[in-house]
């Protein structure tokens, strides 16, 4: 009768919130007893901070999840309980990403800053901080910059956001550490003039010379990304849907943005690639809806485009808006094939692009190569990519067009030129900006 009570009892406890087990347990030491079950501890330690394993906010052991529970309780006792799991799951996923997939970017991460690191970055810079960031930092103390006698950043391709490559355009954005917050935003503060200059601090941009900064505002959690215009008119661009935090109750667009990321991650919507010797990661789509994939004679060709706020004149009447493309063309393993016949390779020739704002024809482009290189495809082999650019007059536009391929190779063609389609893909403003 003990056993099948002490069983309900287990049961019912299973059922309560750790604050509620936590206060049965003053009911007599039987309660204390059942409320100290490492299987019930277990559970709350795994259902509000996903730990599989007792250890306290340092990641050190301890003995038991129910000791490992108390100490994170001390360690987060005056932020909200559910935000504070929220904000280490998010990087929590991001962390295991970076872990299996570009562990180089992965060792760049710091241990989470201090509570005493926090509070001289806000005196410093006469801000409060929205409760989420605070706790993000708290996890993750942005990345560790390697930099040489002179102060120049090394390792610039580790940017746990990413970035792209075109023409000259090298862009990788590192998340700042709190000492690197405080040192930008004060560089920062004196070259512009923000309206109101207390709001904003700088918590990501990117270390080579392309000028692209991500701000905070601590006033109304938002952050923005600076644009072409941001020396002189500090213009920026919103970067997390403005309603999403409105309508979320103790959240900041910095939470909203790396859980964004981190599901980008995860989903395989942006990948680690290679340039020469160099890793990153990537941010042009690899998946539909934003990349969009057309086969034609066996020639495969991807295209996915991207905004690109830092190059984006938002004085110009209208607005002129900048976007990059990534284009990969690959030869399908079985060859090209036309009209029933195989041949080995095929070469391009030329590139027609329709260019649309707003359901508007607004440019055909015509024009021999792409970017200067006149690629020859073998089947199987590693895809060719190129990237360029294109100014649009809208929020709203996409890009279609071909590729004229000649089977064999333009000095030994082996038949008549033929057309590769390039499926329509979207220039459009988007929810997110990274």
């Amino acid at each position: 009768m003990e056993t099948v009570g002490g069983f309900a009892v287990h049961e019912i406890l299973l059922r309560l919130s750790s604050k509620d087990a936590a206060s049965l347990a003053c009911v007599n030491s039987k309660f204390r007893i059942w409320a100290s079950d490492e299987t019930l501890w277990s559970n709350f330690c795994a259902d509000e901070l996903d730990l599989t394993s007792p250890v306290d906010p340092f990641g050190n052991p301890t003995s038991t999840f129910k000791e490992a529970y108390k100490r994170w309780k001390e360690s987060f006792s005056m932020y909200p309980w559910p935000l504070v799991g929220r904000s280490k799951r998010c990087w929590d996923r991001i962390k295991s990403w970076f872990l299996a997939n570009f562990p180089e970017a992965f060792a760049t991460l710091r241990a989470g800053a201090s509570e005493d690191e926090l509070t001289n970055l806000e005196n410093q810079l006469n801000v409060k901080l929205p409760l989420p960031t605070r706790i993000l930092y708290r996890f993750c103390d942005g990345q560790e910059f390697n930099e040489d006698d002179e102060g120049n950043t090394l390792d610039n391709w580790m940017g746990l956001i990413g970035g792209y490559i075109f023409y000259h355009q090298v862009v990788n954005v590192f998340l700042f550490p709190v000492r690197h917050v405080i040192a930008g935003t004060k560089n920062m503060l004196r070259q512009l003039d923000f309206p109101n200059r207390s709001k904003y601090i700088i918590v990501a941009a990117s270390l080579t010379d392309c000028g692209k900064f991500f701000f905070l505002n601590c006033d109304n959690g938002q952050l923005f990304v600076g644009t072409e215009n941001l020396t002189g008119s500090c213009k920026m661009m919103p970067c997390v849907p403005k309603s999403l935090i409105s309508s979320m109750h103790d959240c900041d667009a910095m939470l909203l943005w790396l859980e964004e990321h981190s599901r980008r991650l995860h989903n395989g919507t942006i990948r680690v690639c290679k340039e020469g010797e160099v890793k990153y990661l990537n941010l042009f789509h690899e998946e539909p809806p934003l990349c969009t994939t057309a086969v034609t004679n066996g020639v495969k060709v991807r295209a996915s485009a991207i905004l690109v706020p830092e190059l984006s004149n938002l004085l110009r009447e209208p607005a002129n808006y900048m976007f990059a493309y990534s284009i990969r063309i690959s030869l399908l393993p079985e060859g090209c094939i036309i009209n029933g016949m195989h041949f080995d390779s095929c070469q391009l020739l030329s590139r027609h692009w329709t260019i649309i704002a707003d359901d508007v024809v607004v440019s055909n482009v015509n024009g021999e190569a792409v970017i200067g290189k006149y690629p020859l495809l073998f089947p199987g082999e590693r895809e060719f990519v190129y990237e360029s650019c294109s100014p649009l007059s809208s929020t709203s536009g996409s890009i279609e067009g071909s590729f004229t391929f000649v089977p064999g190779s333009l000095v030994n063609p082996k038949g008549s030129p033929f057309k590769v389609k390039v499926a329509q893909f979207p220039l459009k403003l988007p929810d997110y900006i990274f």
